[in-house]
C-alpha cells in the first residue's frame, strides 16, 4: 500500500502525464496515418514521406526547445505564485517560437525539392518528397502556438485541454486522409499531396481549438509585469537548448542519409519503424513532461529535497513502463508490417529494426526523463547541450559512418551499432543528475 503522499505524487504524475502521452501519440498519429494510408501506394511513397517528415523533424524539435524552456519558466513562476511573469514568460516563447515557424516555412516552401535531395539520391524519390514537403510546411505556423499554449495549459494542470482538441484534429486528419490520398466521395485521387493537405488542415483545426481553450481557461493578470526582464537567465537557458537539440536533430537527419544511401530499400523498412517509434515514444513522454513540470514546480517553491526524491520515481515509472514496451514491440512487430503494401524484403528489414529499437528503447526512454524532464527542470540547460552533443556526435554519428560504409553492415545492425550512444547518455545523466548541481531556482 501507498502512503497518502505518494499516492498524491502518483495521481498528480497519472494526471500531467497520461493526458500528455495521449496528445503526443494523436500528433504521432498524423504522421502514422499518412505512412499507413500512403503504404497502400508503394515503396517509394512510403520513403517520401518518410524523408520529409525529417526536414519538418527539425522544425519540431527546434521550436519543442523553446517550448520546453517555455515550460520550465511557467512551472517555476506558477511555483512562485509570480502570475505576471508567468504571463511574460508565455509570451516572449510564442513570439520566438512564430518567428521560427515563418523562417522555416519560407524553406520548406521555396525549395523543397533541393532539401530532399541531400537525402537521397534517387530523383524520383526526392521529387515526391519535395511535392509533400512544400505542401506540409504550412503547418509550422500553427505547430508554434500549439507547442507554446499546450505548456502552459499542462503548468496550469489543465492538460486534458490539449487532449480534447488532439482527438478532434486526429479525427480529421484521418478522414481526410481517407478522401485525399485514394480520392473518395468524389474527390480527386492527390496521393501524396493529399495527405499533405490533410495534415495541415487537421493542424488548423488543432490550433484554433487550443486556442479558444486557452483563451476561457487561462488566468487573469491585471497589472503588468514590473522590472526589466532577465534577458541574460533567459539565453542561458534557450541558447544551450537550441544547440542540443538542433545538433541532436542534426545528427538524426546525418542518421536518415546514412539509410538514404543504403538504398530506398533500407529507407523504406526505416520509414515504416516511424509510427510504431513516435506511439511508443508519444507514450511514455508524459512522464517526461510531468518531470519537467512537477520537478520545476518544487524547485520553484524551493523544496530541493522533495524534487530529488520524486525525480528518482519519475525514473523508476519510466523504467518499468519502458520494459513492458519494448517486449510488446518485439513480439507484435512481425503482425505490424503486414498491413503495408511492400515487397518482403522492405518488411523483414522492418521486423529487424524493430528488434533492434525495442533493445535500446528503455535508454531512450530513461534519457528522455532525466534529460528533456528532470535535468532542465531547474534551467542549467548546459548539461543537457553537453551530454547530448558528446552521446550524437562523439558515438552515435561515427558509429554510424564506420559500420555503414567502411564494415558495410547491413541497416539493423546499423542502427543499432549508432544506438548504442543512448547508453552512453544515460550513464553521463545520472552522474550529473547524483551530483544535483542542476537544481535551481529561477529569479523574477
Amino acid at each position: 500500500m501507498m502512503h497518502s503522499k505518494e499516492q498524491s505524487f502518483f495521481r498528480s504524475v497519472c494526471t500531467l502525464a497520461v493526458p500528455v502521452a495521449l496528445q503526443s501519440m494523436l500528433q504521432a498519429s498524423f504522421g502514422v496515418v499518412d505512412q499507413v494510408m500512403i503504404g497502400q501506394l508503394g515503396g517509394v511513397e512510403v520513403a517520401a514521406v518518410g524523408l520529409a517528415g525529417k526536414f519538418t523533424g527539425i522544425f519540431n524539435v527546434v521550436v519543442s526547445a523553446v517550448g520546453a524552456v517555455a515550460g520550465i519558466m511557467i512551472s517555476q513562476y506558477i511555483g512562485q505564485k509570480n502570475t505576471a511573469e508567468t504571463r511574460r514568460s508565455l509570451v516572449l516563447n510564442l513570439r520566438v517560437c512564430l518567428i521560427l515557424a515563418v523562417l522555416f516555412n519560407l524553406v520548406g516552401v521555396a525549395v523543397p525539392e533541393r532539401i530532399m535531395g541531400l537525402y537521397i539520391a534517387d530523383t524520383a524519390t526526392a521529387q515526391t518528397a519535395g511535392r509533400y514537403l512544400a505542401t506540409v510546411s504550412g503547418t509550422f505556423l500553427p505547430a508554434a502556438g500549439i507547442t507554446i499554449l499546450s505548456t502552459h495549459l499542462r503548468c496550469m494542470e489543465k492538460a486534458t485541454l490539449p487532449l480534447y482538441a488532439g482527438i478532434a484534429s486526429a479525427a480529421i486528419n484521418t478522414g481526410l486522409n481517407w478522401i485525399l490520398i485514394f480520392g473518395k466521395l468524389g474527390a480527386p485521387a492527390l496521393g501524396v499531396r493529399g495527405a499533405a493537405l490533410a495534415t495541415l488542415i487537421s493542424q488548423l483545426v488543432y490550433f484554433a481549438v487550443i486556442l479558444v481553450m486557452y483563451l476561457k481557461y487561462r488566468e487573469r493578470v491585471e497589472n503588468n509585469p514590473t522590472g526589466s526582464f532577465a534577458w541574460k537567465q533567459y539565453l542561458s537557458i534557450l541558447l544551450p537548448l537550441l544547440v542540443s537539440e538542433f545538433m541532436w536533430v542534426l545528427g538524426e537527419n546525418v542518421y536518415a542519409g546514412i539509410y538514404g544511401h543504403l538504398g530506398t530499400a533500407a529507407t523504406a523498412a526505416m520509414t515504416l519503424t516511424n509510427p510504431v517509434q513516435s506511439l511508443a515514444i508519444g507514450a511514455l513522454c508524459g512522464l517526461s513532461q510531468a518531470a519537467a513540470i512537477l520537478i520545476g514546480k518544487r524547485l520553484g517553491d524551493g523544496d530541493r529535497e522533495t524534487a530529488y526524491r520524486e525525480a528518482k520515481k519519475l525514473l523508476l515509472y519510466g523504467l518499468a513502463s519502458s520494459l513492458i514496451l519494448s517486449v510488446m514491440i518485439f513480439f507484435v512487430s512481425p503482425w505490424y508490417v503486414r498491413i503495408f503494401n511492400v515487397e518482403t524484403g522492405i518488411r523483414e528489414l522492418t521486423v529487424q529494426i524493430l528488434a533492434a529499437y525495442a533493445a535500446v528503447m528503455p535508454f531512450k526512454v530513461l534519457n528522455m526523463i532525466i534529460g528533456s524532464g528532470i535535468l532542465r527542470s531547474g534551467g542549467k540547460t548546459t548539461y543537457v547541450m553537453v551530454i547530448d552533443l558528446m552521446g550524437t556526435w562523439l558515438f552515435g554519428v561515427p558509429l554510424g559512418l564506420v559500420t555503414a560504409f567502411v564494415f558495410r553492415w547491413p541497416v539493423p545492425l546499423v542502427y543499432l551499432a549508432l544506438s548504442l550512444e543512448e547508453c552512453v547518455r544515460f550513464a553521463v545523466s545520472l552522474v550529473v543528475f547524483r551530483r544535483r548541481g542542476w537544481m535551481n531556482r529561477l529569479e523574477a
